[in-house]
């Protein structure tokens, strides 16, 4: 079977090579590379091999790689030898701030949601493996803004894109009843942090808007469905805006234990210290976001006000608990 072409393979290649000249101890004559580095070993000819080495040299100087030349052979050859010189390549020592932190880790959180969470993690590895320790307790309850951590997104996301009508368990709102929905899906969209999907609900015979962290249970397709199309004139987020409007803001009371919930802390407009504890005032403007974010401190915040954000971050535990064979 013939190895992957194009982009992704040649970057793999790339970077084996430039593993490979990095952790040598002496320069490495091409025929050594060529066994070294899988890719040039299905090279057919020395001369395919030579004019793809000589490429992939190039490119890396051009990427400011210092590729170094030695001279490698004896009074009577001339052979030459490569490596990459680590003083040249290694970067100088880093640091960073704790909101500088923050920020790797929300992004490497961000590709987790994604197809690349594979080499998000294995860059997270490396800086801690250079000394550098993500800041958890200050990412605990950061999302992304186009984070994709419900769970109904997938199904929801192929539905839109198949134009195939779906059934759903939906809560009208907060810890609501679940009703089941069936829906032709036109769209899915983010606001303001929260993933939306539009669509024509056939039970109601009207457009709605449904908010994906309100889904209830599995998306599943609709058997033997009448086909539909997707209105020309259908903008997801202008629907989405109209529907769901701009939210008020609002003020809950928390009770934070010390040292942690920073980010809490940092959006706090009071803070009152009480021995082991903090009082905090922290605006919001959405229930289940709140309450999201609380649930991952676990037993270090507890909700005082309102009342339905600490029912829902009560039915949130609750539920983790049962998860785990425990009782509530």
């Amino acid at each position: 079977m013939s190895s992957p072409t194009g982009p992704a393979a040649k970057t793999e290649r790339l970077l084996n090579l430039v593993l490979c000249l990095l952790y040598t101890r002496r320069p490495l004559p091409k025929s050594r590379i060529r066994d070294v580095v899988p890719q040039y070993g299905d090279a057919k000819t020395d001369e395919a091999f030579d004019r793809m080495f000589e490429r992939d040299k190039d490119e890396l100087r051009e990427l400011g790689i210092p590729l170094v030349t030695e001279d490698i052979g004896g009074l009577w050859d001339d052979e030459v030898g490569y490596r990459i010189d680590q003083r040249e390549y290694a970067l100088p020592d880093v640091a960073f701030e704790p909101d500088e932190l923050a920020v790797l880790g929300l992004a490497s959180r961000t590709w987790a949601h994604a197809s690349l969470a594979g080499p998000a993690a294995q860059a997270l590895r490396k800086l801690k493996a250079s000394g550098i320790e993500r800041d958890g307790d200050s990412l605990v309850g950061i999302e992304p803004r186009l984070g994709t951590r419900e769970p109904a997104f997938e199904a929801v996301k192929n539905a839109v894109v198949g134009q195939r009508t779906i059934r759903f368990g939906y809560r009208t709102g907060g810890a609501g009843e679940v009703q089941e929905r069936r829906v032709q899906p036109w769209g899915l969209a983010s606001w303001h942090g929260r993933w939306y999907l539009t669509g024509f609900d056939l039970d109601r015979e009207a457009p709605r808007v449904f908010r994906l962290s309100r889904i209830d249970g599995a998306v599943t397709e609709v058997r033997r469905a009448e086909p539909y199309t997707v209105p020309e004139d259908h903008r997801a987020q202008e629907m989405i805006r109209t529907t769901v409007g701009e939210q008020r803001p609002r003020t809950a009371r928390v009770r934070v234990r010390a040292g942690r919930g920073h980010t809490l802390r940092r959006r706090a407009t009071t803070s009152t210290d009480a021995g082991d504890w903090t009082h905090l005032e922290v605006p919001f403007t959405d229930d289940d976001a709140l309450a999201d974010e609380v649930t991952g401190y676990g037993a270090d915040v507890v909700v005082e006000e309102p009342a339905e954000v600490r029912d829902l971050v009560v039915a949130r535990l609750q539920g983790a608990l049962a998860a785990h064979g425990g009782a509530a």
